[in-house]
């Protein structure tokens, strides 16, 4: 079945001898979610406009007919009145045909020296700038809030984990401030990535630059762009931009993913950690004892979510020759659907983090089930003289007596201690000690209060 469609309505219609049928139109068409790409199609192609003037190549009345034309057009999207044409296919014709409505022969001249190729990748370049701008901020917003706490909580003890396992007593503060760390990290990879987006395609056209005497440079400075595209195949084909943030964004959400899977371990009845803010929890239709981790379990989910667009846009691009190939049509869904998830997602976290209630005693509690100061027994036999190696050997055997007798460590009396080692003293008593456990590491990057309050004060610094 072929569509009514009225040829002339189409860019490039002239050369078919009949319309497109409607199922490929309907395959075909990116409007229903290009559209969100309009305000920053107004804004180059206003940059386009005042440049192709300032060159002489269009007329100053039709830069005024485009920029009249273009204001209207901007205001009927705003408003919701603008009628957005799946015929048209995609964003940038839609905006074209309504505004050489309003503006005559001035809208038809406004695609002077440049292609859907060009204008597509610089649409996507600076929605995409504008999205990491938004998500930098969400990112310091949950690291302040990391922080936050973790000075609240510089002297709670909890107990370490390796394998699942209790290791050593750590600070939470300082178990905070490692996540605070990942997404610095992560701050940083976007950063990065945002100077390779910020580079201005327009002027390669459809592939290989234009002879119109266009003035790059200056559409360059007007739309904040830092350089432009060296290449014009390369302008219009280049995606790893978008797959660059797909990765930045992956690694975000894998940290918030682990960090999600501890809140849930941390709210279970078993640890007893934590409390989330009734906001960010549910119920359950049966069970009128249940309040479940929602927002951790669903952001544990959306991770792989994101982590699969990055896996399509990867895939999208291993097979296509030079220079653009509709199949870049299939990058904007899962680009849009990446930073919209991982902005929701930072967002929820930052408040949520923020509310989170701490339960004190039973990560202490849970401290001391583990025999978490072994290590600190070892090295305290070492530094009187017992090889690590014996050292480790003999507090193993002491915490199998331990388990057998159904003790801890620091349940131990000194004549017992003293069969490890004829050395030991009385002052073991505070190596065994949580608290004398966690102090002791008072060096750069350990968990000691007095580090964990030195890394809060230069983190609101970099953070303010």
């Amino acid at each position: 079945m072929s569509s009514s469609l009225d040829r002339k309505s189409q860019a490039w219609s002239a050369l078919f001898s009949e319309p497109v049928d409607a199922l490929v139109q309907r395959y075909t068409a990116s409007v229903g979610f290009d559209k969100r790409l309009a305000p920053f199609d107004i804004q180059a192609s206003l940059a386009h406009a005042r440049m192709l003037a300032s060159r002489g190549i269009i007329g100053s009345q039709d830069l005024a007919d485009i920029e009249r034309g273009m204001a209207q057009v901007r205001e009927e999207i705003e408003q919701g009145r603008f009628e957005w044409k799946l015929e048209l296919e995609d964003v940038h014709l839609n905006v074209e045909a309504r505004l050489t409505q309003l503006a005559g022969d001035a809208g038809k001249r406004l695609h002077t020296g440049r292609s859907r190729n060009d204008q597509v990748a610089t649409d996507i370049r600076l929605w995409l700038r504008d999205a990491v701008d938004r998500i930098q901020v969400a990112l310091r917003a949950l690291r302040l809030a990391l922080v936050e706490l973790a000075e609240r909580h510089a002297d709670t003890i909890m107990p370490g984990f390796t394998h699942l396992q209790v290791a050593q007593p750590v600070s939470f503060g300082h178990h905070l401030l490692a996540y605070v760390e990942m997404f610095g990290r992560d701050a940083e990879r976007l950063a990065d990535a945002r100077r390779r987006i910020n580079r201005l395609p327009l002027g390669a056209a459809a592939l290989a630059g234009t002879s119109y005497p266009l003035d790059r440079e200056m559409v360059a400075r007007e739309l904040g762009f830092e350089a432009i595209s060296r290449n014009s195949l390369d302008a219009v084909s280049d995606r790893d931009f978008a797959i660059e943030f797909c990765a930045a964004a992956s690694l975000i959400m894998v940290h918030v993913s682990r960090l999600s899977e501890e809140l849930v371990l941390w709210m279970s009845q078993a640890f007893g950690f934590i409390r989330l803010p009734d906001r960010y929890c549910t119920g359950s239709s049966i069970m009128p004892q249940k309040k479940n981790p929602d927002v951790p379990e669903l952001a544990r989910g959306k991770s792989g979510r994101v982590i699969g667009h990055l896996s399509a846009l990867l895939v999208l691009m291993k097979g296509q020759p030079l220079a653009y190939n509709k199949d870049n049509q299939e990058d904007k869904e899962p680009l849009f659907d990446t930073a919209d998830t991982l902005l929701d997602t930072l967002s929820l976290f930052a408040d949520m983090m923020a509310g989170l209630e701490v339960d004190a005693q039973a990560m202490r509690r849970s401290a001391l089930k583990g025999h978490a100061t072994a290590t600190d027994l070892a090295d305290y036999l070492v530094k009187k003289g017992l090889p690590f190696r014996d050292a480790h050997e003999a507090v193993a055997l002491a915490v199998r007596e331990c388990a057998a007798s159904g003790r801890d460590l620091g349940e131990l009396t000194l004549a017992e201690l003293q069969r490890l080692h004829p050395a030991v003293q009385p002052d073991v008593a505070e190596v065994l000690r949580l608290e004398g456990s966690v102090a002791s590491r008072d060096l750069p990057g350990g968990t000691a209060p007095r580090q964990v309050r030195e890394q809060v004060a230069r983190l609101r610094a970099e953070l303010a």
